[in-house]
Formats: C-alpha cells, structure tokens, sequence
C-alpha cells in the first residue's frame, strides 16, 4: 500500500496507539552511532522526539555527547548542538537505560561485507538485538534500519522471542534508510519516501507515530512524502534493488566510456543526449572513476549472495558484471597516466618510478570525509605501487586516508600537491578542484598533465592554459 502524505485525499486508517512509555509521542532510540545512526538521531531530536543514541564505542558515545560529531556531514554539528542543549538528545552506552527509555528502537549498525565471501556480515544486529531485548520491561517496537540481506527481520523476529521476556509482546518491523552522503540531514527530514515493512495494525501505528514529525514538516512546506506499507521481505528488497539498479546506471554509463575511447566518442556528449530521453533521465550518467563508499560495492556483492542462497542467482548475474566495470575504471586510471608520463605498460603494469603524481582528492564523493572503498584512494595505491611519489590532498579526508594508506605523502592545500607534479589526478569532483585555476596551478607544477577522473573540468580551459588534459571516456 502506497500512502502520499499529506494529500489532498482522505488518508487510509492507520491505527492510533499510545506509546507504550505513557509519553505524548513515541521515544526513539538508535543502536549504533555511525553515520546513519547518529545521522538519524539527531534529525529526529531536531523534529521534536526525545531520543537517546546508543552505542558500545565509549569514545565515539562521549565525543558526540560533548557537541561533536565524529564524521563530516553538512550541517550536523550545528544541530547535534541545539538538540544537546533543548535536553531532547542524549547518548548512552547502557543497553537497560536504552531499553528503558524507548518505545521505538531502531537498529542502524554496520553490515560489512563477510571476510570468508560476498555476504552481508550480520554480526553487529545480532550483538545490538541479543543486547537490548533481555532489558526490555515493558512491549515496544525493534525496527531495523540497517541494509541486510531478504529474509534478516524474520531472523531478528526469531532472537527477540528468544532473549526478550515472552509476555511482553515485542514486535519487529523493517524500514530501511536512504541516506546520501553529503546530504543526509536533508535525507531524514525532508524524505522523498519512507518504507516500512510490519506484520501488525499496532506496529504500523507505532511506525506512523515515529514519523509524524517528518509528516508534519512535509505539511507546513506544501510537499507530499510518500508512505509505503508493506511485507518484511519487500522492505528489505527495496534497498538493496535500489542500490542495485543505481550501480547498474553507473557502470552502464562507464562502460559506455570504455566504448567511446575505442571508437573516438565523447562520453559526457553521450551522456547529455541519453539523458534528455524521460524514460532514462540523467542523473547518475556521469562516467569517470566509478562508484564507491560504504554501500554501493558492498550492497551489491551480498544482494548476489542472496540470491545465491535463495535459487536465485540468475536473475543477479549481471551484478557481477556490473562491478567489474565498476573496478576496470580504476586501472584505466593507471593507463591513462603512463600514456601521459610516457612510461611503457608491461606485463605488471606501467614503471612510474621517479615521477612526482598529485592526486586531488581522497574521499568516494565530495561532502564527506568518508573514504571506504573509495576509488580515488584505491588509485593512489595504484600509483604508489607502480613506483611514483604520490602526494594527496583532500579537504575533509585526509586524516581517514592517513589512516588507511599511511605511506603516501599528505598535504594540507591543493597547491602544496600539485607543487613541481609531473601529473594531476583530479579524483575526487569537490567544488575547489572543479574550480581551480589552470593558469596558476600550470606556474607550479613541473609538467602540465591532468587527468581529470570525474570528468569534473572544463577541457576547453585546461587545455588552452596549455595543459596535456584527459578524461574519462573523452576524446
């Protein structure tokens, strides 16, 4: 059942129900405080929910009580801060004080891709949900929000009837996240949907309680945001069918590129034309390095696995294709600048020893700080390895790469990379390398070459400031 609220139409029944607490509205808890669990935690108190954050990690727990959040997300410390101060938001590393408080507790940990295989690691559910349901004292509502394989909240369903007291009547539902890195307060309250999965009149009542916040907003600024209730298994589809088919765009668009630099097209022409058909649409058909971060490469591997495990892997064959072209564009990279560099390629690849490589940026997408499986990164690794002194800048992400790749040489402005290069690798699309200026950067480097990953520059302006430019699929 698809819902639009607010709308001009008579909204279908959702059952009122009184939170269990005996408070006006129900309270919300988040287990784990990740990007997505604090992310949500504090959208949530800035809706007007009492809400406690709860997580193991006594650091990350004290560092966000204390105004602070541990990762770079637009606009967040600001309000992480105003909802410390209204008393509406506190963080916690007790499972009883999380369990006492809550009507409504959501299940926002990390599910990492397996070290043995392809599949989700459900390790930390498990750890969250074995956790909190023997302090339960009274019925409310465990909800996963994590991204996990089809068939996860029946298995959640399963451990809360055994580690939660029987007569209590705790019930799962399933509503999975869309968060956009770099636009995620935007993402929580301002949602262009929201999924849920229940088995029960009260836990889709208690859901829509936990929402009205995000519904009322919706209402005072004349927008619709769409509401659809459904089974468990189809809320846990939607995710990852999401990612799926987000991927796929991506390495559609990029497998194009390796087709274009063959046959001598433009694939950012390519791209424009495609787009402009409404059936196709144009976001997301920007060819260069590929996707990358916490979600896409992992979501995508554990949905094949799954399907795997269900009979149905046929049907997801083509995923495996897809990140394959996902990974090729990040060779194409290396390619790319031993052509520039003059280097042969030999059968382990091209020799870049002696040459200075300023790569420009280190996190997956602008906005963020965040760099797992961050293609920009991987490609510096590459460099390295084939021998060239590699000097990285990024704005926000140079402490997290640091700590992942502590080998390579780390500066503190775009210049002092680029300084007395023989190559630029633009890698990362933030809006001061889109932005720089060729002119000046050319007076500093020791070889006018760039190569612009994400296809991010204007090459008329780069190169008429004299510089060898290369793109993604460009001619």
């Amino acid at each position: 059942m698809t819902i639009p609220y607010p709308s001009s139409q008579p909204m279908p029944a959702i059952p009122a129900v009184s939170p269990p607490s005996g408070a006006s509205r129900p309270r919300l808890t988040f287990l784990g405080t990740g990007y997505l669990g604090a992310t949500y935690a504090i959208c949530f108190a800035e809706l007007g929910y009492e809400v406690i954050g709860f997580d193991v990690d006594e650091a990350k727990i004290a560092k966000l009580a204390a105004g602070s959040v541990p990762f770079h997300e637009p606009g967040l410390d600001e309000l992480l801060r105003r909802n410390l101060a209204a008393g509406r938001l506190r963080f916690s590393t007790s499972y009883q004080e999380t369990a006492e408080f809550g009507d409504v507790h959501f299940i926002c940990v990390g599910t990492p891709q397996r070290a043995d295989g392809m599949g989700a690691d459900l390790s930390y559910v498990e750890t969250a949900v074995t956790g909190l349901a023997p302090h339960l004292s009274r019925k409310a509502l465990i909800v996963g929000k994590s991204t996990v394989p089809v068939g996860t909240a029946e298995w959640v369903e399963q451990l809360v009837g055994k580690h939660s007291p029987a007569d209590l009547g705790i019930e799962v539902a399933w509503s999975p996240e869309f968060l956009q890195e770099g636009f995620a307060v935007e993402d929580v309250l301002r949602p262009n949907r929201i999924v849920v999965g229940v088995k029960s009149d009260w836990a889709n009542g208690m859901l829509y309680a936990a929402h009205k916040g995000v519904f009322d907003l919706a209402a005072t600024e004349d927008r619709e945001v769409p509401l659809v209730v459904t089974d468990f298994a189809t809320a846990e589809l939607v995710k990852v069918a999401a990612n799926a088919f987000l991927a796929t765009k991506i390495s559609f668009i990029n497998a194009m590129a390796e087709v274009c630099e063959v046959a001598g097209g433009d694939v950012t022409q390519l791209s424009r034309a495609i787009g402009y058909d409404p059936r196709i649409g144009n976001r997301f058909l920007q060819a260069g390095l590929g996707f990358g971060g916490a979600c896409l490469p992992k979501d995508i591997r554990a949905f094949q696995a799954r399907a795997q495990e269900l009979g149905a892997g046929e049907a997801l064959r083509f995923l495996h294709e897809v990140d394959l072209i996902n990974l090729r564009r990040r060779t194409r990279v290396l390619t790319l600048a031993a052509e520039l560099l003059d280097r042969r390629v030999g059968p382990a690849g091209p020799d870049l020893s002696g040459t200075r490589i300023a790569v420009l940026g280190a996190t997956f997408k602008p906005n963020t700080d965040d760099v797992r499986d961050a293609p920009s990164l991987a490609v510096a690794a590459m460099l390295a390895k084939a021998g060239a002194d590699v000097h990285l800048y990024d704005p926000e992400g140079n402490e997290n790469a640091r700590r992942t790749l502590p080998d390579l040489s780390y500066e503190t402005s775009m210049n002092a990379a680029v300084q007395d290069s023989d190559l630029v690798c633009v890698l990362t699309e933030w809006a001061d390398f889109r932005n720089a200026d060729p002119v000046a950067l050319g007076e500093i480097v020791g070889g006018r070459r760039v190569i612009d990953g994400r296809n991010c520059l204007d090459s008329t302006l780069w190169t008429g400031a004299g510089w060898d430019y290369r793109g993604m699929g460009r001619p």
